[in-house]
């Protein structure tokens, strides 16, 4: 009978997340291009049918900034795809994480916690809006959707808005055993966000009595700062608000995910 002796090293904080982030990759480099058109370039053609098909329709004048249509809208569909894929990521992914797959609980037989495996699913969340980000960057230049050289920062702020809806997203897929509230998730909340947060059009088009259903929205914040950076109209205050938000949120999210993520996996 062979016999288990422990080795006596303790996984780092930082160590051991970057060891789920491991695993991810590995299983990533086999099936990247399974997600190839989801992630990489169902945006880009979007940003093609809406900046310069349905663009071409639209004048310059007000409500865009006295801008053409794919410059008001390419920042935007940048935030909103990696709001989309954040969201994805942090829904059906971890809750088999407990139920189907449940690789939460086989990392957890290990020195890596709970904290960890949450940390590594953010983190792998992270990298793939980076990846997203930087194509989708790429093919717009391409497409001439880019001002000047703040859209570097664009990338920056897709993430940012990303990791704002991950964290919460973690946290309620965490706490929940049926996933058909994902569906609700996404009728009621994401497909009506993407729609209402200032992607296509200026949220001063909306009722009053309703925009308040934008400003508490990250997809809006987020939408107002990647326009601020690539079109050289974010002033300072502005841009604070929204990023704090966003960090905000962020913080929150984390806070209650990582509380599910121990009160599940902890016995």
């Amino acid at each position: 009978m062979a016999t288990v002796v422990s080795t006596g090293r303790v996984v780092g904080a930082w160590r051991g997340a970057a060891l789920r982030v491991e695993g991810y990759w590995t299983w990533y480099r086999r099936y990247w291009r399974s997600n190839l058109y989801s992630t990489g370039l169902q945006p880009v053609f979007f940003l093609a049918a809406m900046g310069l098909g349905f663009g071409s329709q639209v004048q310059p004048g007000a409500a865009t900034g006295g801008l053409s249509y794919l410059h008001y809208v390419a920042p935007a569909l940048l935030v909103s795809a990696a709001m989309m894929l954040a969201v994805g990521e942090s829904t059906y992914p971890v809750l088999s994480g407990f139920k189907w797959q449940k690789d939460y609980l086989a990392a957890t037989a290990t020195p890596i916690s709970p904290g960890q495996v949450l940390g590594g699913h953010l983190m792998w969340v992270t990298l793939r809006l980076t990846l997203a980000g930087v194509v989708y960057a790429l093919m717009a230049l391409l497409l001439g959707a880019w001002l000047n050289v703040g859209a570097l920062l664009v990338v920056v702020v897709g993430v940012a808005t990303g990791l704002a809806c991950a964290a919460p997203v973690c946290a309620f897929a965490a706490s929940t055993y049926d996933e058909t509230r994902f569906a609700t998730l996404f009728r009621f909340v994401v497909m009506p966000m993407t729609l209402f947060a200032g992607t296509f059009f200026p949220i001063s088009e909306i009722p009053l009595a309703l925009r308040w259903l934008a400003w508490i929205s990250p997809l809006w914040h987020g939408t107002e700062l990647a326009r601020g950076v690539t079109l050289g109209t974010l002033d300072l205050l502005p841009g604070l608000g929204h990023a704090a938000f966003l960090i905000v949120l962020f913080g929150a999210g984390f806070a209650s995910a990582r509380h599910y993520f121990y009160k599940r996996l902890v016995v």
